[in-house]
């Protein structure tokens, strides 16, 4: 039986953090080449600091001159992506910071593999879905995202001149009978414009906005606040902390409420498993949720370098299933085409929607017309009931 009462916390980080800035550049990169070629190869990584960014990796088209032409295009996007995030700081400005671009060719040796079907890379792949809130999200995550994007919501609109780009926010949540009830502690830290500026301000100025995100009754007379804990953050995002891609597994998968592969998203084409299993053992997961079959599901997908077919499928339904667990593992395998190809193909990977996952989850998020976030897709459910033997 799973522990019903019990504190929990997450965290989460702004559009504007160093990181996430640079999945933002890596994630663009890649929307670039799938825009030109739907199996256009990426494995990008971004470095940003003070008054610099720098790129390297690998990409591949197929026809070498259109690549020797995107290659000049690079610098010009990082720098759409650091003005869109909204850095125009003396020491770091999307129009002055210098762009470095290392960009090479795939390695054959990599393509090999890839070519003829396989996966990118060896590896282990986790999902993760549990009914406490209708995304099949754990709370934490969930709302320390929507914080942090009602924040960056105000900002952008011009609503509050005075926050700036670089946040994070941390939330613990009381458990009661299984299910989140209360905010225990909730950390906000957000750069601002004015130094002036004190804790208690910049409380006043995001205050409401949290109130209006989080649901009714969670924010008690026994919530403890920490709103920019520290005092004054003026200096903020690359200027102020060094940013890398890759370098916020948890925040982008369930906050830690759920094992993780080890593998970085961003930056990777869905030939990399990293990224494309990653996906499918969500949605897997999310629609086993869906289809009734447990309250909590936490997937496990495995592959090798090159080789098609996973090695192996894992479910833990932490004594909520409504079935054992190895008949949901042996529908899971039924009910989906789990080689790199058929994931790309049934989740529609192959498209230029990567860019909007860099922030605020990859997780949790509705379904896009477009195909963007095709992976909270609930569509697998009824298949997933009747392969139940």
């Amino acid at each position: 039986m799973a522990r019903q009462n019990y504190v929990f916390t997450s965290e989460s980080v702004s559009e504007g953090h160093p990181d996430k800035l640079c999945d933002r550049i890596s994630d663009s990169v890649l929307d670039a080449l799938l825009a030109i070629e739907p199996n256009a190869r990426v494995a990008c990584e971004t470095f940003a600091t003070s008054s610099m960014v720098v790129i390297g990796g690998e990409l591949g088209l197929s026809d070498p001159m259109r690549l020797r032409d995107m290659m000049g295009h690079i610098p010009q996007l990082a720098r759409d992506c650091i003005r869109d995030i909204g850095y125009e700081q003396d020491k770091f400005h999307w129009n002055t910071c210098h762009v470095l671009n290392f960009l090479h060719e795939q390695s054959a040796h990599i393509a090999q593999g890839v070519d003829g079907g396989g996966a990118g890379d060896q590896g282990i792949m986790f999902g993760y879905a549990v009914d406490e809130t209708p995304e099949l999200m754990p709370a934490p995550i969930l709302y320390a995202h929507a914080i942090l994007r009602r924040l960056a919501e105000a900002r952008k609109s011009g609503a509050e001149p005075a926050l700036r780009p670089d946040a994070k926010s941390q939330l613990t949540l009381r458990y009661e009978n299984g299910l989140p009830v209360e905010v225990m502690q909730l950390v906000l830290s957000t750069q601002h414009a004015d130094p002036a500026q004190t804790s208690a301000d910049i409380r006043a100025i995001v205050e409401p906005y949290i109130r209006e995100v989080l649901p009714a009754g969670w924010l008690t007379e026994n919530t403890v606040w920490h709103v920019n804990p520290t005092g004054t953050f003026v200096i903020g995002g690359p200027d102020g902390d060094a940013g890398l891609t890759g370098r916020k597994i948890i925040v982008d998968t369930y906050g830690g409420a759920a094992p993780h592969g080890g593998g970085a998203f961003s930056g990777k084409d869905p030939t990399k498993v990293d990224r494309s299993a990653a996906y499918a053992a969500r949605y897997l997961a999310k629609n086993v949720i869906a289809a009734g079959l447990a309250h909590r599901c936490t997937l496990q997908i495995s592959y090798a370098i090159g080789v098609a077919e996973p090695l192996s499928i894992y479910v833990d339904t932490h004594g909520t299933g409504a079935i054992e667990e190895a008949a949901i593992e042996a529908a899971v395998a039924r009910s989906m085409d789990l080689t790199p190809n058929g994931i790309r193909t049934h989740l529609g990977l192959n498209r230029p929607i990567y860019a909007r996952t860099a922030a605020y989850g990859h997780f949790g998020r509705a379904p896009e017309a477009d195909g963007g976030f095709s992976w909270e897709r609930i569509d697998l459910a009824e298949r997933l009931k009747s392969e139940i033997r």
